[in-house]
């Protein structure tokens, strides 16, 4: 589904769609097994359900599981596809997502989101 482009991302293609809502998400199954190929380090137990960081043009959020997607969609809200290049949708598009360390560092440059798991009150992305 994603492939290496650079240092700090994977690319990959997704279906975009929009949903009402102020967060982002895919289907619960491809997040954990993203997630845990990405973001998991392999020592000791380790969260599956931290958002993954994903970029769609110039905008960087957060990504979060949910049973209700199809499978090879990314269902963004309606507000932040405004200002993209993304009409008729569902639409094919080119998703970045964020290695765990380029994860890591938007995090702490954002202050983290709004769910949080981690002592320093950032969401766990495999530290």
């Amino acid at each position: 589904m994603f492939e290496v482009f650079s240092r700090s991302y994977y690319l990959g293609r997704l279906y975009v769609t929009p949903i009402d809502g102020d967060r982002a998400f895919m289907h619960n199954d491809q997040h954990e097994r993203i997630n845990e190929e990405v973001y998991a380090t392999g020592e000791g137990l380790e969260r599956l359900d931290a958002p993954l960081v994903m970029k769609l043009e110039s905008h960087h959020f957060p990504v979060h599981g949910d049973e209700g997607v199809p499978a090879n969609t990314l269902a963004v809200p309606e507000e932040m596809l405004e200002d993209t290049d993304v009409r008729n949708p569902p639409s094919l598009r080119e998703v970045l997502l964020a290695r765990r360390e380029r994860a890591q560092q938007l995090l702490s440059f954002s202050g983290g989101w709004s769910e949080t798991d981690g002592d320093d009150g950032l969401p766990n992305v495999g530290t």
